[in-house]
C-alpha cells in the first residue's frame, strides 16, 4: 500500500511518482456540492469517499461485513481521491504547505477497535506524499453508519500557498 518514505526530499509531485502512485480521476460529487473550496490559504475537502469510477470500492461496516485490512484499503482509496481532488484544484501537489485536519469516519460494529490503525492507511500515505513535517491533527470516529453504505469518509483541510 504505502512505503516508509516520510523523511525523502523532493516535491509532492514527484514523491508520487516515485512511490508509483497514479491518481485517479477526481471523484464526482453524489449530490448538490463540489469536491473543493478554497478561502484564503485553507483547501477544505467534501467528505472523501472510497469510491472508484463513480462506483462504492467497498460497502458495508468494519467488524461485520469488512475486516481491519479492507478498511485500509478503502481508506487508502478515498485518500488518494483527496490527493486527485488537491491536485485538480491547486495544479500540484507542490502548492501544499501543511496538511492541517485529517478526520476519518468509519462505519463500524459496536465491538470493532481497530480505528487508529485503518486510519493510518491515509496518514502514512500524506505522510509519505508530503513528508513527516506536515503531519496533522486527527480525529478517528466509528459511526453507526455512512453515505451510500460505505465503509469510510474523510475530512480533510490542506493549508496551500495562495
Amino acid at each position: 500500500m504505502v512505503s516508509n518514505k516520510g523523511s525523502q526530499s523532493g516535491s509532492a509531485d514527484r514523491r508520487l511518482q516515485d512511490l508509483g502512485i497514479q491518481l485517479p480521476e477526481v471523484p464526482k460529487p453524489f449530490g448538490t456540492y463540489v469536491e473543493t473550496v478554497q478561502t484564503g490559504n485553507l483547501l477544505f475537502f467534501s467528505g472523501m469517499l472510497p469510491v472508484v469510477d463513480h462506483k462504492p470500492k467497498y460497502i458495508g461496516r468494519l467488524g461485520k461485513e469488512l475486516d481491519a485490512e479492507a478498511g485500509r484499503d478503502a481508506a487508502y482509496t478515498a485518500a488518494l481521491n483527496v490527493l486527485a481532488a488537491a491536485k485538480e484544484h491547486l495544479g500540484s501537489l507542490d502548492r501544499v504547505t501543511r496538511v492541517v485536519r485529517l478526520g476519518v469516519f468509519m462505519a463500524t460494529s459496536g465491538d470493532f477497535f481497530d480505528q487508529p490503525r485503518v486510519a493510518d492507511a491515509v496518514s502514512d500515505l500524506f505522510r509519505d506524499v508530503f513528508g513527516a513535517e506536515k503531519a496533522s491533527v486527527r480525529l478517528v470516529i466509528g459511526v453507526a453508519s455512512l453515505p451510500l453504505g460505505m465503509p469510510i469518509e474523510l475530512e480533510v483541510i490542506f493549508e496551500v500557498t495562495e
